[in-house]
């Protein structure tokens, strides 16, 4: 069964540093920034913890998924699927066209690396979010992982073009969706449906997984990512998601502060620095509000949050 490891190793070829403590291990996501890895993990560290990354590793500021009941963070979710009963008893429409139209199998890195890159670069442009990766970047994240155990690039062809692909890992009992993209010339073919579906049945078939994590609440994505999720019978787990900055910072992120990111964003919308930012800030100061006095998130308002 494929372990964290190889996902740090894939994570240490990219040019991430790595750190450990008790709980976790952190990956590096920036301007010294530390998100707790595997991602879909619920984690509860120390004070102690948080301040030798701090300290000791100069962090400027970390994040991590914690348990509803702790006393910070921000309500949030991750999107999941758990058990062994997909696909769901209807299968969307676009799904069913996309399934009569495309051919859906595992594709090489190197592949991915190049035609997924037109892809990638296309569903950012949808996403207003062009700025947040560069082709560079994407080739040395695909081809890093060549023999990586447990990383997978899964692709759907339209006459033998690529117009969807995904890319995921198996982590123990989880497989994890990382990135999924499209061309805006398939999307009416049902193209990421389809592949959403056979995916996600395909490695639910897997005696060893028992979850597929479709990734974090994000802090700039917009709300449409995840409720197409949804729409494909995937649904939003709580958690409560936590942003802490360092001592030195903290006294420098405030409302006021956060009212000067969101004016900086609504005046330079496609900044990636502005909107990771922003969403650092939003999680940040939420998540010192008492669970029961904040505001769900829109996939959550609808369904009841009970803590444990």
């Amino acid at each position: 069964m494929t372990d964290i490891h190889q996902f740090i190793e894939w994570n240490r070829r990219q040019g991430h540093d790595i750190l450990q403590t008790e709980s976790s291990y952190w990956v590096s996501a920036g301007m010294r920034t530390y998100q707790a890895i595997p991602y879909h993990a619920v984690i509860s560290p120390t004070e102690q913890e948080l301040r030798t990354l701090f300290n000791e590793h100069k962090a400027t500021a970390i994040r991590y998924s914690t348990s509803l009941s702790a006393p910070e963070g921000m309500l949030s979710y991750h999107i999941v699927y758990e058990g062994k009963s997909y696909p769901p008893k209807k299968i969307p429409h676009k799904a069913r066209k996309g399934l009569a139209l495309t051919v859906i199998e595992p594709i090489s890195l190197s592949r991915m690396a190049t035609e997924g890159w037109e892809l990638r670069s296309d569903t950012l442009k949808r996403q207003g979010r062009m700025g947040a990766e560069t082709q560079k970047w994407w080739e040395t994240l695909c081809l890093s992982g060549q023999d990586i155990k447990g990383l997978e690039a899964w692709g759907a062809m339209v006459d033998g073009k690529l117009a969807a692909a995904l890319l995921g890992m198996q982590c123990e009992d989880t497989f994890s969706i990382f990135f999924q993209q499209s061309h805006r010339d398939f999307l009416r073919l049902g193209v990421n449906n389809a592949l959403t579906y056979v995916v996600t049945t395909e490695i639910l078939k897997r005696p060893q997984i028992n979850q597929v994590f479709y990734g974090l609440h994000s802090l700039d994505a917009p709300a449409s990512v995840d409720e197409y999720k949804l729409h494909m019978g995937y649904y939003p787990k709580p958690v409560r998601q936590r942003i802490v900055f360092s001592p030195f910072l903290r006294p420098f992120v405030n409302p006021m502060s956060h009212a000067m990111l969101k004016t900086a964003l609504r005046l330079f919308p496609s900044s990636y620095l502005f909107a990771k930012a922003e969403g650092m800030f939003r999680f940040y100061l939420n998540g010192k509000i008492p669970i029961a006095n904040q505001t769900p998130p829109a996939i959550l308002a609808s369904r009841p949050v009970q803590q444990e």
